[in-house]
């Protein structure tokens, strides 16, 4: 069995991050998001998926190029203008060569057992199972209802709480047979949750609902990316974050520059080449990605911060997350704060856990 990987979001409701780079490739405690996905297939012995494409793409084929330090075999598919979730994969059916085929979303984080999956999916004997997961919030997803059987039974975009049908959302990860490509048309804009999934309910196809057990995040927006990095760090969710750990869980790099001075708090993760200088205070969750410099006497109380940040001696950050390369001006306090690239814009994200 194949898989493609849905690569080809804008990932406007992550900006400023997403300014510099596309949505999949927003860092997640030290790799692109995406990077955590094709390490989760490779876990379950995936050897061939094909990555959709559409803005920034040279950065993915760059990152990842043709997949061997992966393990694996990537191709791309480049869409010049979207197609749509349903109409990008339309677009490569002759990749899947009429085998089975998963579908799964580059800009999630998550530890789904995949071979529980596919039991479920083959036991169902549907042409389409999807997997799903109880949230607290349904008003931010595509929600459905099941049966008796596990069959989905209707859909419902982004309710309001109070018209919510249930709190089983979809996550994005999908199981299909060939079957399912008779229902998409070619060259033209089609998506699963809006166009797909209703027309084979409308048509009397059965399509299978897996409630998954393991951990699922749609990385959507600020809030929930900061979140997402404190449940990383806090073992809420199966992957492997980058550093050799140590018994406090602290994440350490290579050639880390700790003056003894300072005082580190983990959760933590520590980028290669980082330097925290004298009588500095961290408390975790703290990402700092590589080359990143927390000056004299500052203060870190939980954030996420990228590639290369200067924070200078004395300041303050709080729940903040930083862009690569930002300098933060000595003495400043910051708190539920977002830096652009070298700190030339800046937005709030909203109070951790509120």
């Amino acid at each position: 069995m194949k898989a493609m990987v849905l690569a080809a979001g804008l990932g406007s409701r992550l900006r400023p991050l997403t300014n510099h780079v596309s949505k999949p490739m927003v860092r997640l405690a030290g790799r692109p998001c995406l990077e955590h996905i094709v390490r989760l297939l490779r876990q379950y012995d995936f050897k061939d998926l094909i990555v959709n494409l559409h803005y920034k793409p040279e950065m993915i084929r760059n990152y990842f190029g043709p997949g061997e330090k992966f393990g694996l075999s990537i191709r791309y598919s480049y869409e010049e203008e979207l197609l749509g979730t349903a109409g990008g994969v339309k677009k490569v059916e002759r990749y899947f060569g009429g085998e089975s085929l998963l579908i799964i979303s580059g800009d999630a984080l998550t530890d789904i057992n995949l071979e529980q999956f596919y039991r479920y999916h083959r036991e169902k004997g549907a042409p389409a199972t999807l997997a799903l997961k109880e949230v607290a919030d349904p008003t931010r997803y595509g929600v459905v209802t099941t049966d008796d059987n596990g069959l989905i039974t209707a859909f419902q975009e982004k309710p309001s709480r109070e018209e919510a049908i249930s709190n089983l959302a979809n996550t994005g990860i999908y199981l299909f047979e060939p079957a399912i490509f008779n229902y998409i048309p070619a060259g033209s804009f089609f998506d699963f949750g809006r166009d797909l999934f209703p027309l084979l309910l409308k048509k009397g196809e059965k399509i299978a609902g897996y409630t998954m057990s393991g951990y699922w995040c749609d990385i959507g927006n600020l809030e929930v990316y900061r979140e997402a990095h404190y449940d990383m760090l806090n073992g809420l969710v199966k992957v492997k974050i980058p550093g050799k750990r140590f018994g406090s869980n602290i994440w350490l790099g290579r050639q880390p520059d700790i003056d003894p001075s300072t005082r580190i708090v983990g959760p933590a993760v520590i980028g290669d080449r980082c330097r925290i200088e004298r009588e500095a205070r961290i408390y975790g969750p703290v990402v700092l990605g590589e080359e990143t410099v927390i000056g004299e006497g500052a203060v870190i109380k939980r954030g996420v911060f990228w590639e290369r940040v200067q924070v200078g001696k004395r300041s303050r950050l709080i729940d903040c997350i930083v862009g690569q390369d930002c300098r933060v001006a000595p003495g400043l306090f910051l708190e539920n704060r977002v830096l652009d690239h070298q700190g030339l814009e800046q937005r709030q994200c909203p109070p951790a856990g509120g």
